[in-house]
């Protein structure tokens, strides 16, 4: 049976955007500047300076083949001419029609979406920025977001700097605890006068930093409950390529909308190259509602203006010579890489940790979320609660040479946790081995097992 899917009207996109995006105006160059591209048009339109005064003149990139492992296997990618004009020169905010172009070509390939469906994809100078400027065009001072317990650490001061008022929901290791976002909701009447929540904010693979990838069961129950009371999901997923769990790949918010019929429109999706192409080309891509898009885009008309041209150029050229084909490879081969990384370092934490922490086995990204026995605290009253992991980790394990990101920065409430996010992406058997090692002599100092 084929399920009939209804897109969201506009006008339900724009009361759902904040004070200050709904009153946002574009600038007027940028805004003007896409119709330089019609055939015909002699623009005297923007200030850009001329390609002549350049000094660069070609660009010679060695590219791995996709999915080889042997750096010989390279060829060369050559930019130059007027490629290489467009490279060195202002663009659109939107960014470069023919990438735009490819990634909706990619859109189509993997989450089964077409454009007539009311979405258009738009680019960005990372997704960190693109995220940056969806909840800024969502929320208000004062308004309250659903938001995973743990979170990722880089959208906290956002939602504080906005003064919105985040509630966090609990994560298992199948994602989103439902039954208590249900709960939250359906008993919000009980909060005062608290706004009730447009967002559900979601690291739906290799959540950052629990590592938690959402099933598909938990996915469709999320879905459910924004459906029913008319929420926005952000869908943040730049590990969304690096999946290398044994179980099939979940299907995203973004596709999950139209295969379950009814509305579509209320996810919006932010992905990234940086996991899979190059972290510090900064550039990321948004796939959403029309109406949610543009109102990103007039933020970056007045703010970056684009992404970087070269960036774009240097990724469009690369993403032509691949293929959908080759990409897709590519990210294959990296998840395969970073599922090795990931078994070696649980190999290390089970010689090292065992008795001395427990942890979860991701199944995406590059991140383990661990909680280290460390002895209880005591209150006033004598009553034992959770030791922070904070003053251990930036006194005692720092000064062993060892570096870990402090479980505490990934919740917004205050609370204190003895977690504590680990990277393995970066290091060799011989750094896992022994950062393990030296974490694991100073857990015993503390519980007094030395």
């Amino acid at each position: 049976m084929t399920l009939t899917f209804t897109p969201l009207p506009e006008a339900w996109h724009r009361n759902r955007l904040s004070k200050t995006s709904a009153a946002r105006k574009p600038a007027p160059i940028w805004d003007l500047l896409p119709a330089e591209e019609a055939p015909g048009v002699i623009s005297m339109l923007a200030g850009k300076p001329n390609p002549a005064t350049f000094p660069f003149r070609h660009i010679h990139l060695g590219v791995r083949a996709p999915g080889a492992s042997d750096s010989a296997q390279t060829e060369t990618l050559v930019i130059e001419g007027e490629e290489l004009d467009r490279a060195l020169q202002y663009g659109t905010t939107p960014g470069m029609g023919e990438l735009r172009e490819w990634l909706t070509n990619l859109t189509k390939e993997v989450h089964k979406r077409d454009p007539s469906e009311g979405w258009r994809v738009s680019l960005g100078p990372g997704s960190q920025d693109i995220l940056y400027k969806a909840l800024h065009a969502l929320l208000n001072p004062g308004d309250t977001v659903i938001i995973e317990g743990p979170t990722y650490p880089g959208t906290t001061p956002i939602l504080e700097a906005i003064g919105c008022d985040p509630v966090t929901i609990e994560v298992d290791a199948e994602g989103i605890v439902t039954s208590e976002l249900e709960r939250v909701l359906s008993t919000w009447d009980n909060n005062g006068n608290r706004p009730f929540p447009k967002v559900v904010y979601t690291i739906p693979f290799g959540g950052n930093p629990s590592g938690m990838t959402a099933s598909q069961r938990r996915r469709i129950e999320v879905l459910n409950i924004a459906r029913k009371y008319d929420m926005i999901i952000i869908e943040d997923d730049p590990y969304y390529f690096l999946y290398y769990g044994d179980e099939p790949k979940p299907t995203s918010y973004f596709c999950l909308e139209k295969e379950m019929g009814g509305e579509v429109g209320r996810v919006l999706r932010l992905d990234s190259f940086s996991k899979v192409v190059a972290a510090g080309f900064r550039l990321g891509w948004l796939t959403g509602p029309e109406t949610l898009v543009a109102a990103i885009e007039r933020h970056s008309s007045i703010s970056v203006v684009q992404a970087s041209s070269l960036t774009q150029v240097v990724v469009l050229k690369l993403l032509r010579e691949w293929k959908i084909e080759g990409f897709l490879l590519h990210a294959d081969a990296t998840a395969k890489f970073y599922r090795q990384r990931r078994d070696a370092f649980l190999g290390y934490l089970n010689r090292h940790l065992t008795g001395l922490a427990e942890w979860t086995v991701p199944e995406a990204s590059m991140f383990f979320w661990v909680k280290l026995r460390l002895p209880p605290t005591l209150d006033c009253h004598n009553v034992p609660s959770e030791t922070d992991s904070h003053t251990f980790i930036r006194h005692k394990v720092m000064d062993r040479g060892v570096l870990a990101l402090p479980g505490s920065t990934a919740y917004v409430d205050g609370r204190t946790t003895a977690r504590v996010r680990v990277s393995f992406s970066l290091l060799s058997d011989e750094q896992m081995d022994e950062a393990l090692r030296r974490l694991s002599v100073v857990l015993k100092e503390e519980l007094g097992e030395n």
